[in-house]
């Protein structure tokens, strides 16, 4: 017997956190009968019906992918832009983003149908380093550095300090390339602290999250996570949330 909620995430229908939602919300039956409790306990061989669907249980993939700049992090659009599921085009089964990029942003996504790997790398506590690169105009300063080292108030909050290298400076267009290492951070917060500091983001990618590294792959890349990286990747993340 497993929580209910925990059952659903595993199905690949939706997030531990989402599968809540829906269960508080009157929208799961279990065996024709409407479960509304959080610590309802179920098996894998009853019949469990989300949203007017029969959930099944399904092999789990994952999926590490090169986002292109001009995608948006999710599995459909109603204003049909393209979305980052559309890559992996022989993958029959539903699977959605681990996280987002923003859609100017490239770089490093997961993918996957494992609800419960989603929840685990998205969690509050989880602590996976993630790293950047960032074009931005101007020559980042040392003093600059020094303040997004410390961490940068924006909107009445302290940034998480970050480590931050110069990898390349273009004195000629006036410009240089940043890598910024932080255990929590989106791609808005950094240009946000960037643009504090006088510089525009041109460009981000995101390399690097946890151990795994874009390496030479190509934007549209993609290729599948072995067992090794899965469980690596969840020891990281539940090392932040003891």
């Amino acid at each position: 017997m497993e929580r209910l909620q925990k059952i659903i995430a595993r199905s690949g229908y939706c997030s531990r956190r989402k599968a809540e939602e829906l269960i508080k919300d009157g929208k799961v039956r279990v065996n024709n009968k409407v479960i509304k409790e959080l610590g309802f306990k179920a098996s894998y061989g009853d019949e469990i019906v989300v949203e007017g669907k029969m959930i099944e249980m399904e092999d789990f993939v994952y999926y590490l992918i090169y986002k292109p700049s001009g995608y948006l992090s999710n599995v459909s659009d109603d204003k049909e832009r393209k979305v980052v599921v559309d890559l992996v085009e022989e993958e029959t089964r539903r699977i959605y983003p681990i996280g987002k990029l923003d859609f100017d942003t490239s770089g490093l996504l997961l993918l996957s149908n494992d609800g419960e790997f989603s929840n685990i790398l998205t969690h509050p506590t989880s602590k996976v380093m993630q790293v950047f690169q960032a074009r931005i105009a101007g020559i980042l300063s040392p003093d600059s550095i020094k303040k997004l080292e410390r961490g940068i108030v924006i909107d009445g909050f302290k940034n998480v300090p970050a480590k931050v290298k110069i990898r390349e400076k273009d004195k000629r267009n006036d410009s240089c390339l940043v890598e910024i290492r932080m255990y929590e951070g989106k791609t808005p917060q950094i240009k946000k602290m960037l643009n504090q500091l006088g510089h525009n983001v041109k460009k981000i990618k995101r390399i690097a999250l946890g151990e795994l590294r874009l390496g030479e792959m190509q934007p549209c890349d993609y290729r599948k996570l072995t067992i090794h990286e899965v469980k690596r990747m969840t020891h990281l993340a539940r090392m932040g949330q003891k």
